[in-house]
């Protein structure tokens, strides 16, 4: 896992391939899941939250930085509430094409299970040092984000800190920014189950994980 760093550069693995841990995990051609894709230049960052039902139910938190998805896995999901911390665990990049991946991950498979797109939409980042701002890749580096999420059900700012590690693994915190978007009696988690994309919920999908869904 990337440590802190203060050179401002996208980390990549030893061998400069930024994707190569994420397809080290993944056998092409028995996975649905997209194996590349590049940003395009220009325009509004998108990010994308997406509901999990592997190993335990997650939600993977993405922002689109550096030419990838900077990814984090969390438990128990975005929240609305400011008084919130929500754990955070750092996990690889992945693909920008994973931004409309929904369908079924087959068993075998690192990261089996069902996967749809709970929320997505784009975000500006917020962080700034010295009235400069700090791009995402270095803050990723150096285990501070600020950004403003405009999504179906996620707006407004929320900031991702690193706060330790477990094994190889860094652990973060998630938090709510108060602001227009904060509203502390809103659950969309519980409240808000279906994909954006399509309108199913997990239980929803194929068991046999045809009509997978890409962007």
């Amino acid at each position: 896992m990337a440590g802190s760093s203060g050179s401002g550069k996208t980390r990549k693995s030893a061998s400069g391939r930024p994707l190569e841990k994420y397809r080290g995990k993944r056998t092409a051609g028995c996975t649905p899941e997209p194996m590349g894709g590049t940003s395009p230049k220009g325009g509004r960052r998108r990010f994308v939250v997406q509901k999990h039902s592997a190993t335990a139910l997650h939600y993977d938190f993405r922002l689109e930085a550096g030419g990838v998805l900077k990814s984090w896995a969390v438990p128990k999901g975005p929240s609305t509430n400011p008084k919130d911390k929500r754990l955070a665990m750092r996990t690889e990049d992945h693909p920008v094409d994973y931004l409309g991946f929904e369908g079924v991950i087959p068993p075998g498979e690192y990261g089996a299970g069902k996967v749809i797109v709970w929320d997505t939409g784009t975000y500006r980042n917020l962080a700034e040092h010295d009235g400069r701002k700090v791009p995402v890749t270095k803050g990723v580096d150096e285990g501070h984000i600020k950004v403003w999420l405009e999504g179906e059900k996620l707006r407004g700012g929320y900031a991702l800190t690193r706060t330790g590690r477990d094994g190889e693994r860094e652990r973060w915190i998630m938090i709510k920014l108060s602001d227009e978007g904060a509203d502390a009696r809103r659950n969309p988690v519980s409240t808000e189950p279906a994909s954006v994309r399509s309108g199913r919920t997990l239980d929803e999908l194929p068991e046999d994980g045809k009509r997978t869904q890409r962007s």
